[in-house]
């Protein structure tokens, strides 16, 4: 219940510098901000408690903050990317892939081929958008925990999904 976990999430910083990078800027502008808690604080919080952690971890990439990782890069040499006790969270619905067409029409769906196998395995989450066969939008959620975390994890948001309050709902950060 100590012991440090990490949750990561890719933020895209191109509107946030001043003056904001130009349309077409093809660079690397992306930040790996990480949200820090006990394992414990997670498990005996509701899920509404990691969700903030996201969201302010997300408000800290700055301008500043940019500059200083690529300040810090420079001096200590690129660090290298650990997936121990970490679980990556990234929002892909801004990325456009619904609108790729290799010259057969439309995006289908845009995301990881296969989860939990690659670079990043079996500790990450990408929201995708989706459209339903009726043609509505939403956002498609993929997650890859190990069985007994996916478990209690399905409970915790079956419960959320019972509640009549907007408690649970938390406007993002992007």
């Amino acid at each position: 219940p100590d012991e440090e976990v990490r949750i990561l999430c890719i933020v895209n910083s191109r509107k946030r510098f001043d003056p904001p990078l130009p349309e077409g800027y093809y660079g690397n502008a992306f930040a790996f901000p990480v949200a820090i808690s006990a394992a414990g604080e997670l498990s005996k919080n509701p899920l509404h408690y990691a969700v903030e952690l996201i969201r302010k971890t997300k408000l800290e990439v700055t301008e500043e903050y940019m500059r200083s990782v690529a300040d810090l890069m420079v001096i200590r040499g690129r660090p290298h990317f650990t997936v121990v006790r970490s679980y990556l969270v990234s929002d892909l619905t801004h990325a456009g892939f619904q609108e790729v067409d290799f010259g057969w029409g439309k995006a289908a769906y845009g995301g990881a081929a296969k989860g939990g196998v690659g670079a990043i395995p079996g500790v990450a989450s990408f929201y995708i958008p989706s459209k339903n066969n009726k043609g509505d939008s939403g956002i498609v959620v993929p997650i890859c925990l190990p069985m007994d975390a996916m478990d209690v994890f399905t409970k915790e948001v079956e419960m959320m999904l019972k509640r009549d309050d907007n408690s649970i709902f938390i406007a993002s950060a992007l």
